[in-house]
């Protein structure tokens, strides 16, 4: 099959409006985001095609194949028994060096609708998508169908615009006259090629693997550099199939499908860590362990790296003229996908002395009594409370939470849910633990990333005191989202100076259906790059521009 011009052309028009969102940061999307949009027989199809890929060999037929592995099992218990080609990188990373300059060539806009291509056939199969992240991610159905499928799509076009955006600031050529007087003028004609750094390495993570990879895939291949993509071990499937839609539509657009790529480790091999020094690879896209991520930093010298790492993630409870909404939603955002994700809250800052509401006085106990009975209500019924925990993602993650019960006094403890169509997923409800923030011992647990459903009401001094240690939580950890309530101008003005000198995103007084957590493309920035939680956001033009360079031609006119 041989893609038209008239298809790739018609997706112009979605370029067009994703940079006119990322200008006006307003609400946009090509992307439907409930499930009925994409036809009434749509979910079956989605879950027959996922089930048809379970205990198959996932072919790709790329250069370099050396064996097969795989060992994925679902969060919620069924084991996966998909096979994925094994990289020979020696065979692999040539091959796809000598698909680049075809791809250089085509130029900036021929490469974003290629890309948009690849979304729009992405954004066709979501539901099969969904499946996918699922069962790798652990993520209830209806948040791997969102967040999995339409906003991981929404991240990688925003990627691409982005992308496009830099390249295009500098035209393709010039003319370029200098004045000499009574003499003739100097003349050249000038050429200006964006040209890709090299192969670009995705190495993606168990949580959020299309979510968080998206944007570095689709930004580096949008800039002229073909792709490797390093998925997690226990989340290859949902990249496996975006690189199997790319490498077809790559091949119909008459580019080489090596372009983009796969490389699945075998069981304890670590392949992320050879590939990430080799030579050939000159950007590095990572989300994970802070480990990790400083490990890339510091050794992958001849790359370019993109890493979000650990944070820890702080709310501030200074007063608010709506408790309700705020406990409800704070409830909401500590629940959500049991807490497995880098922008869940974990510290609850709150003066010991209680905080001003539009209900009265609370005290310190009243505040973290009333929120733990919020997350009880709010995960009460055991078939919603499915729905927004998902399943424990793995085994560290159910250590950590059933470690929590002895760092502190436990305000409300975890319970077991059955989820009675998969009864072998782990569900847990969060766990709150009350600390002093007073006492050093206490300092050392919360100022400590516990990734999941765990979270720390820490009593403060003060709202002065919680400011502080915002700030030294943030400069020190690093933080992905930081969230406040306040009726008080003069702290939110303080809480703003905080989160403006240590590079913060800030929410403020958030009651009703958006939360601390969520982020909406070619709006919000995830991350910010200015702290220790990530040195790069999702996404700005610092994002892409470093991942090509602009190659200059002068000749005598």
């Amino acid at each position: 099959m041989q893609l038209t011009e008239t298809r790739l052309t018609s997706h112009r028009a979605t370029l067009d409006q994703a940079l006119e969102a990322i200008r006006t940061r307003a609400y946009w999307s090509p992307h439907p985001e409930h499930p009925k949009a994409y036809g009434d027989s749509a979910p079956a199809d989605g879950l027959a095609a996922f089930e048809a890929l379970r205990g198959t060999r996932f072919d790709l037929d790329q250069p370099g194949t050396d064996g097969w592995t795989g060992a994925e099992v679902s969060p919620y218990g069924p084991d996966l028994r998909i096979e994925y080609p094994h990289p020979d990188p020696d065979v692999l990373l040539p091959a796809m060096r000598a698909a680049m300059p075809a791809w250089r060539d085509a130029g900036p806009e021929q490469r974003a609708l290629v890309c948009l291509e690849i979304l729009s056939r992405i954004s066709a199969r979501t539901h099969e998508f969904a499946q996918a992240v699922m069962h790798t991610s652990g993520q209830a159905f209806m948040m791997a169908f969102q967040a999995g499928g339409p906003h991981a799509q929404d991240r990688g076009l925003e990627a691409v615009a982005y992308a496009y955006l830099e390249q295009t600031r500098t035209p393709a050529a010039a003319d370029w006259s200098k004045p000499q007087g009574k003499r003739d003028p100097l003349q050249l004609r000038k050429t200006f090629t964006t040209a890709g750094r090299g192969i670009a390495l995705v190495i993606g993570c168990n949580t959020f693997p299309t979510w968080n990879g998206y944007p570095g895939l689709f930004a580096s291949l949008a800039t002229g550099n073909p792709v490797l993509v390093k998925p997690h071990p226990r989340a290859v499937l949902p990249l496996a199939l975006t690189v199997r839609v790319a490498r077809e539509v790559l091949a119909e657009s008459g580019f080489d499908p090596n372009l983009a790529s796969l490389a699945v480790d075998r069981p304890g091999e670590g392949i992320a860590k050879s590939l990430a020094v080799r030579p050939e690879v000159k950007i590095i896209d990572y989300t994970g362990s802070s480990a990790f991520g400083d490990w890339l930093e510091a050794h992958a010298r001849q790359a370019q790296v993109y890493t979000e790492k650990a944070g820890v993630n702080t709310v501030v409870v200074d007063s608010t003229d709506d408790y309700k909404g705020m406990l409800s939603n704070l409830a909401f955002s500590l629940s959500l996908y049991s807490g497995q994700m880098c922008t869940t809250p974990q510290n609850l800052l709150i003066p010991r002395d209680g905080i001003p509401t539009d209900t009265g006085h609370k005290s310190y106990e009243e505040v973290v009594g009333d929120l733990a009975a919020s997350v009880g209500g709010l995960l009460g019924d055991d078939a919603r409370a499915n729905a927004l925990l998902g399943a424990l993602v793995n085994p560290e993650v159910k250590s950590r939470l059933e470690g929590a019960a002895g760092l502190g006094e436990v305000a409300l403890d975890s319970r077991e849910v059955i989820n009675p169509d998969f009864p072998d997923a782990v569900v847990r409800t969060p766990v709150i633990v009350k600390l002093d923030g007073a006492k050093p011992d206490a300092e050392g647990v919360f100022l400590s990333e516990c990734f999941g459903p765990v979270s720390f009401a820490v009593a403060v001094d003060s709202t002065a005191d919680a400011l502080d240690l915002l700030r030294r939580t943030i400069r020190d950890k690093g933080a992905m989202t930081v969230g406040a309530y306040t009726t008080s101008e003069e702290t939110e003005r303080a809480l703003e100076e905080v989160c403006l000198d240590e590079s913060a995103q800030l929410s403020l007084n958030l009651t009703g259906g958006v939360y601390v957590n969520q982020t909406a493309a070619f709006s919000d920035f995830h991350g910010s790059g200015g702290n220790p939680a990530a040195n790069a956001a999702l996404c700005d033009g610092a994002f892409v521009s470093n991942r090509f360079r602009v190659v200059e031609v002068r000749r005598q006119a």
